[in-house]
């Protein structure tokens, strides 16, 4: 078998189902299989998978072990040569896994691969490609100087090698994985696609970019950036220091300082300066009349049944724009999100034959979710 797709989940059954969707047809040409781990989500997740998804393999903890644990289970039943680790809170376009095992299998001593991340307003999420944070930089990161973090030697569009890489889609041998343990389960969340990144470099392998490969990242689902975050991420990052840097008290102390400090700063902004979208029309992409008129009844704005052509004639702003993936296949709805950015638009996709329609406006708070 050439491949096997390791989702995670964690009560977000909606962006699970879509997820899984857009990997099914991903894999269409491909001897691929999925797995599903579930980290004991109190929605109906599971249900939805039994019901929904039969075929595909679903292992259910009784407990939420954590991302590391979690995954490396996963891969241990594995059959791929290559694994794809990816975030439930995803979606791929057609031509995903066949460009990603095309370009790691032109390289040579290819450790990890990652991809272009967009978030739901279609605006890049800079993570997909970073630098080895080291204390000091991350010191820097938490005083707004990110320059250092990211790995901008890369323009985002462009491919080749870089440092770290991101677990919301992170592709690489299920032979390479193995060899360096895996995911450290020290980590229980945040700071293990660093560790794990940072531990293929010093095995003798290079991690990898494709830039022009999108997959869309709703991020907030599973990153909310709360007190909690901040002690969880700089937590990971102090057992990442310890188990690959010299001591350095100092450092350690600043850093300390830095967390504190914004936790307080984020508890008190919580609720304020969150960018609104407000939207004057809706367009549906679709050629379901049935559909058209359910997704009418739902939304107050005024709602317009439109085709493709009207993407050809003029440049939309303040609105929102639902996708109907049995109409619209991702890679297009993808390249009309990034087209379509930062003009005031919202933007929400219907996957196939499903109930529902969901997005998310902003790359740190819960999406949106709306079923009819």
């Amino acid at each position: 078998m050439k491949l096997t797709v390791v989702i995670l989940n964690y009560n977000v059954r909606y962006f699970l189902e879509q997820c899984i969707q857009s990997v099914q047809s991903a894999i269409k040409n491909i001897d691929a299989e999925i797995i599903v781990i579930d980290n004991d989500s109190k929605d109906d997740s599971c249900e939805m998978m039994k019901s929904k998804f039969p075929q595909i393999q679903l292992i259910e903890n009784r407990e939420n072990v954590g991302f590391s644990k979690a995954n490396n289970q996963a891969v241990k039943v594995a059959k791929g040569e290559y694994v794809c680790i990816l975030n439930p809170d995803t979606a791929v376009a057609e031509d995903a896994f066949l460009n990603s095992l095309k370009y790691a299998e032109s390289l040579e001593k290819m450790g990890a691969l990652g991809v272009y991340l967009m978030d739901g307003t279609g605006n890049y999420l800079p993570e997909s490609k970073r630098n080895i944070p080291t204390p000091a930089i991350s010191l820097l990161k938490l005083l707004g100087r990110v320059k250092s973090y990211y790995a901008n030697h890369l323009g985002d569009k462009e491919k080749g090698e870089v440092e770290v890489l991101v677990g919301a889609y992170m592709l690489l041998k299920r032979s390479v994985y193995n060899e360096v343990s895996g995911f450290d389960e020290d980590y229980f969340m945040y700071g293990e696609d660093i560790d794990l990144s940072y531990k293929i470099l010093n095995a003798g392998y290079k991690n990898h970019y494709l830039g022009s490969l999108n997959v869309l990242h709703y991020k907030g689902e599973s990153t909310q950036k709360n007190a909690k975050y901040y002690e969880r991420f700089y937590g990971a990052m102090q057992i990442f220091y310890k188990k690959h840097f010299k001591p350095n008290p100092i450092l350690n102390f600043a850093v300390n300082a830095g967390v504190f400090i914004m936790k307080k700063l984020r508890h008190t902004s919580e609720g304020k300066n969150q960018a609104m979208i407000s939207t004057e029309q809706a367009y549906v992409f679709t050629e379901n009349f049935s559909l058209f008129k359910k997704i009418s009844e739902k939304i107050e704005i005024p709602v317009k049944n439109v085709s493709k052509s009207m993407l050809e004639d003029q440049i939309i702003k303040n609105a929102m724009l639902i996708f109907d993936v049995d109409y619209m296949p991702y890679s297009q709805i993808f390249s009309v999100m990034d087209q379509l950015k930062n003009k005031n638009n919202q933007f929400r996709i219907r996957p196939k034959n499903c109930n529902f329609i969901l997005g998310s406006d902003t790359s740190d708070e819960k999406g949106h979710v709306m079923v009819f």
